[in-house]
């Protein structure tokens, strides 16, 4: 049964407990689609090192590319704030959507149309199948928040952005916002 609490748009934060796995530790995901099919989602605070000019050379700018998840890392995937420049993309919630006519994407970007702060790109993306999120949800893996920001999430959601969601949330939250990444190295 698909969980009434989950819905595109909103953000799932990793809790504490969640340690050594790479991809998920101290993560925040938009989740970008919700269904009784399964779910996809964005990391939104891990940036990697590359730019966008590193792996599209035509594209002269040099947005970060951040970790999206695990799934298919060999692809780029955005999101983005601007639906009147990008065609073809698909709302996710509150002003913030998913995809759209790349080809355009990448003759705006060089043109100076779109700013880093109206787009963002990612390696992967993070899927789970039907009720896999739900199983998760149960097993106190994730914890569930509105998006505040709405589209102007693209800026707002930088590396120290798992901190923040944390301290948001206070009580017992609090004394993992200073704890180092890797506990078991204090």
């Amino acid at each position: 049964m698909i969980s009434e609490k989950l819905k595109k748009g909103h953000l799932l934060v990793a809790e504490p407990s969640i340690i050594g796995d790479l991809s998920f530790n101290r993560s925040v995901i938009l989740l970008a689609d919700h269904n009784s099919d399964g779910s996809i989602g964005f990391i939104i605070n891990k940036p990697l090192k590359y730019t966008i000019n590193d792996l599209i050379p035509e594209i002269d700018a040099s947005f970060k590319i951040y970790n999206g998840g695990p799934i298919e890392q060999d692809n780029l995937y955005f999101i983005h704030n601007i639906p009147e420049l990008i065609t073809n993309s698909i709302e996710i919630s509150n002003g913030i959507y998913w995809g759209g006519d790349f080809e355009l994407t990448k003759d705006l970007i060089n043109e100076g149309k779109i700013k880093e702060d109206n787009i963002r790109f990612f390696l992967g993306y993070t899927g789970w199948d039907a009720e896999q999120l739900e199983s998760e949800m149960q097993s106190n893996s994730w914890i569930i928040a509105e998006n505040i920001y709405q589209n102007k999430i693209i800026g707002q959601s930088t590396a120290d952005f798992w901190k923040e969601k944390i301290v948001e949330l206070g009580g017992d939250y609090l004394i993992w916002s200073n704890a180092p990444e890797n506990p078991l190295l204090n």
